[in-house]
């Protein structure tokens, strides 16, 4: 049982889904006794930082607990002494996200915020501001655990392994909803379901299934084919292929739709596109609402209409990875780690997402069981290079690295549309790539 009082960072915390996360801290308190929750953001986030601040404190008055809610701007007050910093920030809001959809689907490939080009613009932008990040928590809390949860959390976390010093774990909330998705189609509690995984962050397999001690993977395999309901809400629900998943010999995650429905999956963005606009502009109107609701001074509780915005599981995997850290617990979590020879077919210090023992000095990678079988590593390492090569490319504003890493991702897979995508895409977001007009102005 953890005793000493914590204090809890929150990057980005006038997001939407910061509710959540009150909610997890309020519930857990007796293993957290969290005694400051300091919510920081940008001044453009000011507005939706004091609404969902106001809310966190009806939560926490109505619940009872003793922990201090603070509000600010201040950036690195927030991180000062910090037990715990957590990354949830979308650096230019949701309008960049919306050009990061919608630019390659102009150019009929895939338009995603985290796979493909979409993912790419994203972490162009994202990995400088968190190693500023980073650079802050080393001066100002250097025991501090980072908890990153910003998309591409795979590539975002491997930058900071790669360019800080910081104790940085990578999370998301697919592996935890895939285990409760099984638990639901078989009928059991979560708890009774264990899952190996072996791959990286939205890009990987469920290599064993087993549910209450018994191995049910090819069950599940034969199941989970057509099945409705295994995948995320941002992503469309279109079952897999029987023939498919048996030659695999593991469950894809959903993010690989992207990759083996390439045809089906462009098809219906672009369908999207034209009935009801980019996935980002959906998120605009649902985050109008849920502010709405915010808003309401009776309101102290996390409404349900939150589990619409797409994050659902987000507040469990979060807190249930602070207190096993916090409480030396030693259990199993499927989360964003340092390699290290875990899989052997990638580099050591790149970032792979695989369960892990979870302890006081932080996570511990568990290598699977199960082999890379070449279906698995073929794309697995393709994808992997292409991460490798973008994290370079936003550290250093390298458009080498960017151009071969579009060059090289399965879902562009053509020098001459890369180069037209990264050109557009790199206008698109110059304010936010200050790295790239330097190198392009001293090229002159």
């Amino acid at each position: 049982m953890a005793r000493n009082p914590l204090k809890i960072a929150v990057i980005g915390g006038g997001s939407s889904y910061t509710p959540e996360l009150v909610e997890g801290v309020i519930q857990r308190f007796e293993e957290l006794p969290v005694e400051e929750l300091v919510l920081v953001d940008i001044e453009e986030g000011r507005h939706k930082l004091e609404i969902v601040g106001a809310l966190a404190r009806r939560m926490v008055e109505k619940a009872g607990k003793p922990i201090r809610v603070k509000l600010t701007m201040d950036r690195r007050s927030a991180i000062q002494g910090a037990d715990f910093v957590l990354t949830q920030l979308r650096v230019g809001l949701l309008d960049a996200r919306a050009k990061d959809e919608a630019i390659p689907l102009k150019h009929e490939f895939i338009g995603q915020e985290t796979t493909g080009a979409g993912g790419f613009a994203k972490a162009l932008r994202t990995i400088p501001v968190i190693l500023d990040i980073c650079r802050d928590i080393e001066e100002l809390a250097p025991d501090a655990f980072l908890i990153n949860f910003t998309n591409p959390a795979g590539m975002v976390t491997e930058a900071a392994l790669k360019y800080s010093n910081v104790r940085t774990i990578g999370l998301c909330n697919l592996p935890i909803g895939t285990r409760k998705q099984i638990a639901r189609l078989f009928g059991v509690d979560a708890e009774a379901v264990d899952l190996e995984w072996t791959g990286i962050n939205h890009l990987n397999w469920v290599t064993r299934i087993a549910v209450e001690g018994r191995d049910v993977t090819d069950e599940l395999l034969r199941r989970a084919a057509g099945s409705a309901g295994l995948t995320m809400k941002n992503i469309p629900d279109l079952g897999w292929d029987a023939e498919l998943l048996r030659s695999i010999g593991a469950l894809p995650c959903s993010y690989h739709r992207y990759y083996y429905m390439k045809e089906e999956m462009l098809k219906k963005q672009l369908q999207e596109l034209q009935e009801s606009g980019t996935r980002a502009e959906v998120v605009k109107k649902v985050e109008a609402e849920l502010f709405e609701l915010y808003k309401d001074p009776e309101l102290a509780v996390k409404p349900p209409q939150l589990e619409q915005r797409g994050g659902a599981y987000y507040s469990e995997a979060a807190v249930n990875l602070i207190s096993s850290i916090r409480n030396n617990r030693k259990d199993i979590q499927t989360v964003n780690v340092r390699n290290g020879g875990a899989i052997r077919c990638l580099p050591d210090d790149a970032s792979i997402e695989v369960n892990c023992v979870i302890d006081a000095a932080g996570a511990h990678p568990v290598p699977p069981s199960t082999p890379v079988t070449p279906q698995i590593r073929g794309l697995l390492q393709v994808v992997k290079a292409y991460e490798e090569l973008t994290v370079e490319a936003a550290v250093h504003g390298d458009r080498d690295a960017a151009l071969q890493a579009l060059t090289i991702h399965p879902l562009v897979g053509s020098a001459e549309a890369a180069r037209k995508l990264l050109d557009e895409l790199l206008e698109a977001h110059a304010a936010y790539l200050p790295r790239f007009r330097v190198r392009e102005e001293g090229r002159t």
